[in-house]
């Protein structure tokens, strides 16, 4: 067997053993007025499980240099039936709705932020038309906050990992949580901009009016999938939230440290050591424990 094939099955196997068990955790958000401190406590909260998944591909590839290419020894038969094919079908789910996500045809919401390295924002003419002068630039100045921050990258990932931790329903609700987090925080970026909440908030009922649904139904396996880009929309209650929000005087932000290293923030930087530690871990100390806990036989 090749090493990397190897490599990619005992990821999908220890890597999905460990979110599904991480999935049950209910991450509970604080009770936070700042919407930008709620929103990093909602992506962390989606993020949190996936981490554990970082430290076992750091010790499976440490443990693979230490192999062959291509590898002599098989796994037991058992080990593929009762693991790996449970959770290759759910990494094929996961990656089969990330690709639908960046290629299926959005809703047509009026305005909206699209692109995952380069984000840029779509305005219809047709909205644009609809509103007046403030409101537009209450729309323009809440989707240049997402494209600074890069979400509709950060919601693809945010979609993938989610998706990674299906079925479990905690998971779907620590990422609708941070979305509406979101949403808050580039509200309030908007507003210290000098945007008036007022037309912010009609600027989305502008867009939920505008909205118009897909000409096609979703397939089952791609249905709740969201669109890799950012918009004004809401729904239901979490519209209603977010619009008297909007209409009430503006919260005090919190004045908060970013460390940040050549650019990269400090927390990320500070998970580098410590996955090289990892994977020297796992050369040194791999082959004896991969051996007998897998079932590897020549």
């Amino acid at each position: 067997m090749e090493r990397e094939t190897l490599l990619t099955m005992l990821l999908m196997i220890f890597g999905g053993c460990a979110l599904q068990v991480l999935a049950s955790w209910p991450g509970a958000l604080p009770a936070a007025t700042d919407a930008d401190a709620l929103e990093r406590a909602a992506w962390i909260s989606v993020c949190l499980p996936a981490l554990p998944m970082l430290l076992i591909a750091a010790w499976l590839a440490g443990w693979a240099l230490t192999q062959p290419d291509p590898v002599r020894d098989r796994l037991d038969p058992l080990v593929v039936i009762a693991l790996w094919v449970p959770f290759g079908l759910l990494f094929l789910r996961a990656l089969l709705r990330a690709a639908w996500a960046l290629v299926r045809e959005p809703p047509e919401c009026g305005v909206s932020t699209i692109g995952l390295m380069t984000p840029r924002v779509l305005f219809s003419p047709f909205l644009a038309r609809q509103l007046d002068e403030p409101v537009l630039r209450a729309a323009l100045a809440h989707e240049r906050a997402h494209g600074r921050h890069r979400d509709p990258l950060r919601i693809w990932v945010a979609q993938l990992i989610t998706d990674l931790q299906w079925p479990w329903p905690q998971a779907r609700r620590r990422f609708d949580a941070w979305l509406e987090a979101l949403e808050w925080a580039r509200d309030d970026e908007a507003r210290r901009n000098g945007t008036e909440g007022s037309d912010l908030a009609a600027a989305v009922l502008a867009s939920v009016r505008f909205l118009r649904a897909p000409a096609q139904p979703e397939p089952a396996l791609l249905v709740g999938t969201h669109v890799a880009h950012a918009g004004l929309l809401g729904d239901g209650q979490t519209l209603k939230r977010r619009v008297a929000r909007l209409l009430a005087p503006p919260p005090r932000a919190a004045r908060v440290e970013r460390h940040r290293f050549c650019g990269v923030p400090a927390r990320v930087v500070a998970w580098i050591p410590l996955l090289l530690g990892i994977l020297l871990l796992g050369v040194l100390y791999g082959a004896p424990i991969m051996r007998p806990l897998l079932g590897l036989t020549a």
